[in-house]
């Protein structure tokens, strides 16, 4: 298998990426089962990639059924170092409307029942892994930078809170969470974020908002509303990735 080093998880509305040579798509098997797709490998701005869309190519597997194990093995196995993890998200405070770009330093997990670890049987000794700061912060510092080259206004700081979907939240879910210290909320953050840090990969979030957050907006949320606004915001992240890539030459 090639070496790479850069892996992009692309979340709804990322199915694939603008300027990517696809050299070919492979199928890879883990010893925690299939991940969402093939990995497409090809190359940004000539810098090697490995493509993955978290919920499958046509997009069909819900936040709470993303095999995230095998996802994260699948790009350590092929020789990804960093991964930039892209998310689809609401925004709970005012300046985090739909369309804006945010580079999240902190997540609070609100999920439950998913394979979340890879230290569970046969272990030597049990592991814990430190957490503090959910997302390599080299990683984080080289994605603002890029955004800046990019010209891709993004917000430098944010907090994730991982809901477990697939349904959307209440109003006062929303309001606790805010309380709690979140600006975003998501489905798919974690287990993905901590799993990395298990296999000591580099890992670091561009969160898209595609809505505004239950109680937040004006009326209904709908799919509809959510993929037009996630259009823009796709093609800007695309802008950032490309400029990412360009730089790591």
């Amino acid at each position: 298998l090639a070496m790479t080093c850069w892996g992009v998880i692309g979340g709804s509305g990322l199915q694939e990426i603008d300027g990517l040579v696809v050299d070919r798509a492979e199928r890879v098997e883990t010893p925690f089962g299939s991940p969402s797709s093939e990995l497409v490998f090809g190359q940004l701005n000539g810098v090697e990639v490995v493509f993955l869309p978290r919920h499958g190519h046509p997009h069909t597997i819900p936040p709470h059924k993303v095999n995230y194990r095998a996802n994260i093995w699948a790009l350590k196995q092929v020789g990804v170092d960093f991964i930039v993890a892209v998310a689809a998200v609401g925004g709970i405070h005012q300046n985090t409307g739909p369309g804006v770009i945010v580079i999240p330093e902190q997540l609070i997990d609100y999920s439950y029942g998913r394979a979340h670890t890879f230290f569970e049987d046969n272990l030597d000794a049990v592991t814990h892994i430190d957490f503090s700061n959910p997302y390599e912060e080299t990683l984080r510092q080289s994605i603002l930078l890029a955004a800046k080259e990019a010209s891709v206004p993004v917000l430098a700081s944010g907090c994730y809170g991982v809901t477990q979907g697939p349904r959307l939240e209440t109003a006062k879910e929303i309001d606790r969470m805010e309380q709690d210290g979140c600006s975003l909320v998501g489905m798919t953050g974690m287990p993905e974020a901590g799993l990395a840090r298990e296999l000591g990969l580099a890992y670091a979030s561009v969160s898209v908002v595609a809505n505004y957050a239950a109680g937040r907006g004006d009326g209904e949320i709908t799919m509809a509303e959510i993929e037009v606004n996630l259009v823009g915001g796709m093609a800007q992240v695309c802008l950032l990735l490309g400029a990412l890539l360009g730089s790591s030459q």
